[in-house]
């Protein structure tokens, strides 16, 4: 499932953000943090984890996935890696095809996290900046990725996806990953749809015995399927 998130940053955010991610952050070669099978194909500039950019970012993202009900929908989360932020721009502007790792070790909490679900949160604007798509390829095809600055995609972690060649400006985005309740992704997709019928039957017609069993559904079924 390929899922837009609108405005998961406040303006204020967003700006925020923006300072702290410009020309004189602490960024390093991204090709340094990635794995055997990607490190040939990564070529951008990524934030240094250990520094008080990437501290107080963190802290900024996650907190405004704590607040999104969409997010937690679709997402589940059981634990989230430590958001990291990179640049495409210049000479280090793409990151060729490739699938991420399974299991990744996050610096937040010194734990393992299973990739099930990918974020990435863009972070500059489209019109700043040429190329720089995310394309996801799955077995609909390709789908490309360029949403506004604030905006994010949820796709399956198991896909095969890239960033196309920045041509001009630079592109900023956020990045991460969250080990989900339930694993599989056709049942989180179950989930979400069912989720997202309730929500509607309600704005149109109220709580009544049918959303509530309906509720039952959902319930008995997150049960079944869901780890903690």
């Amino acid at each position: 499932m390929l899922l837009h998130l609108k405005n998961l940053l406040r303006p204020e955010e967003l700006a925020r953000a923006r300072t702290l991610l410009g020309d004189d952050a602490p960024w390093t070669d991204g090709a340094s943090t990635a794995g055997a099978q990607a490190v040939t194909h990564k070529r951008n500039a990524q934030l240094a984890q250990d520094s008080p950019q990437a501290a107080e970012l963190q802290q900024l993202v996650r907190g405004a996935l704590q607040r999104d009900p969409l997010f937690f929908s679709a997402a589940l989360p059981r634990k989230i890696f430590n958001p990291l932020f990179n640049r495409y721009s210049g000479d280090m502007n793409h990151y060729g095809p490739h699938v991420d790792g399974a299991v990744l070790h996050s610096r937040a909490g010194q734990e393992w996290v299973r990739t099930d679900v990918s974020c990435t949160l863009f972070l500059a604007e489209p019109d700043e900046y040429d190329g720089g798509e995310l394309l996801v390829h799955d077995t609909y095809g390709s789908r490309g990725v360029k949403l506004a600055a604030g905006d994010a995609v949820l796709y399956p972690g198991t896909s095969v996806h890239e960033v196309t060649p920045v041509t001009r400006g630079a592109r900023l985005a956020s990045f991460f990953w969250i080990e989900s309740m339930v694993r599989s992704d056709e049942q989180r997709r179950t989930l979400f749809e069912l989720d997202m019928n309730l929500l509607r039957l309600r704005e149109r017609h109220g709580e009544s015995a049918e959303t509530i069993a309906l509720s039952g559904v959902y319930h008995n079924l997150l049960r079944q399927w869901a780890s903690t």
